[in-house]
């Protein structure tokens, strides 16, 4: 319904900092690009929504990282396979013991997270302001470049000046609120169900280990949803979890089924989701103390504060990574990453099918530079699941492995644009790849950078 408008009185409104370079948002992306720049010599500010980081592996509970591998080496090296190994030794003994050599899937311990993310944007010398949100950026005269964002919380209504500015919303908020274009979905606007995960104590992992055995079920229980689902006990649609991810043999993460037709850019949508997902996930909880033995006395002890959100904006880029180049496994002159983790798009409702499409193991495909600027703005990347490929792609580049490798470059790039004077797209590509493998990234067995100096390919 619409209301109307009223006109607001012009303010003048304080300047509350001055940074090099400015990152918003905290989850993957956005701790390794602030980490990075800091780490290339900037002033950094990192300015997070919630009150603490992670993103969706702390505020919505997704319980396990996905791969860093490509089912044969760690193709995501670099700051994102640094902290996740600094989780592992955060972690009880026993999820050291468990989980020191695994690479994929390994699960999440939240609280840990959030302490081990904070210690290392504070060593780095990032700045990071929490409870914050941007209400608007500022653009210069000629709208090329972003002179910085009109921030709101507690504190109240403030400026924050910036030379460089990172979008690591996962939305692409700042890069639309500047004009820069984007895509959203499918062709009829259709977006991946978002998920509630959530956290279950009083379980036995043994017991649940000895029932799989003795049922010949799988670990995502396919033969126990699909029964569950048959008897009424859960409604149609997904017929096995998505991940169960153990944290110790009492305490597991669980991501199963789907809450469908939200957007997360309007707070309208997540807030339906977030009402829907928690019943939903209650009655999760009681298929699991039904069905599935180890679990008889299970007890959530916390669910997302919002919905896992899979796809919202695509930013239009100076290059679109599609679905071709994924399945030849390309490589471009401004690789800044590799990735292998498979096209992953959920249904969009209950009676859609997924889509899966791997590539063989030992092969990845190069993450070009390009796709992390917005047309039209200089001194703006973004970074995440709403870099510039298409929707195929994207249910490939959004996972957090690759969240960390791309904030990392762009981190990286921001500083150099700094050091150089330049805008985004002026740097040497060459020498970004170069710190990049400095910072023991990996770009490919035989990777050497590229010989182009300044202008992108």
């Amino acid at each position: 319904m619409d209301y109307g408008h009223i006109d607001l009185p012009s303010a003048s409104i304080p300047v509350s900092a001055d940074v090099d370079v400015l990152v918003i948002g905290g989850g993957a992306s956005g701790i390794a690009a602030a980490i990075a720049a800091a780490n290339g010599g900037a002033t950094i500010m990192l300015v997070e929504q919630r009150g603490f980081l992670g993103g969706m592996g702390t505020v919505a509970l997704v319980p396990a990282f996905c791969p860093f591998t490509d089912k044969q080496k760690p193709i995501i090296r670099g700051l994102g396979l640094q902290l996740m190994e600094r989780m592992k030794q955060a972690c009880d003994p026993c999820y050291r013991e468990e989980y020191q050599e695994v690479l994929d899937w390994v699960p999440i311990d939240p609280e840990v997270l959030k302490r081990v993310y904070d210690d290392a944007i504070l060593e780095s010398g990032v700045t990071p302001l929490y409870h914050t949100f941007v209400y608007d950026v500022v653009l210069s005269e000629d709208r090329k470049t972003i002179r910085g964002v009109i921030i709101v919380n507690k504190t109240g209504r403030s400026f924050i000046s910036c030379r460089y500015i990172i979008d690591c919303t996962g939305d692409g908020d700042i890069a639309a609120l500047a004009g820069a274009p984007f895509q959203k979905g499918g062709e009829t606007g259709e977006l991946q169900p978002g998920s509630m995960c959530y956290l279950l104590a009083n379980v036995e992992r043994p017991r649940f280990r000895r029932f799989l055995e003795d049922s010949g079920d799988t670990g995502q229980l396919h033969k126990t949803v699909e029964q569950a689902i048959a008897d009424g006990a859960l409604p149609e649609g997904r017929k096995s979890i998505s991940g169960l991810a153990w944290i110790s043999d009492y305490l597991v993460g669980v991501n199963f089924g789907h809450v469908f037709g939200v957007d997360g850019t309007l707070a309208e949508d997540l807030t339906r989701g977030a009402i829907e997902g928690r019943r939903t996930a209650e009655r999760q909880l009681q298929f699991f103390r039904r069905y599935v033995p180890g679990f008889e006395h299970a007890h959530m002890v916390a669910s997302g504060e919002q919905l896992g959100i899979r796809e919202t904006r695509r930013i239009e880029g100076d290059y679109i990574l599609t679905v071709d180049d994924f399945l030849a496994a390309r490589s471009f002159p401004d690789d800044i990453a590799r990735n292998a983790y498979y096209i992953d798009i959920h249904l969009a409702n209950s009676k859609s099918d997924m889509t899966f499409n791997h590539l063989p193991p030992g092969v990845s495909h190069g993450v070009p530079y390009r796709i992390m600027l917005p047309l039209g703005i200089d001194n703006l990347w973004v970074a995440g699941r709403s870099v510039s490929s298409d929707r195929a792609v994207q249910g490939s580049l959004r996972v957090m492995p690759n969240c960390f490798s791309m904030g990392q470059a762009s981190g990286t790039a921001a500083a150099l644009a700094l050091q150089s004077g330049t805008g985004s797209r002026g740097i040497s590509v060459a020498e970004l790849q170069r710190r990049l493998l400095e910072q023991e990234v990996w770009l490919g067995e035989d990777f050497t950078p590229a010989e182009q100096e300044g202008k992108m390919p």
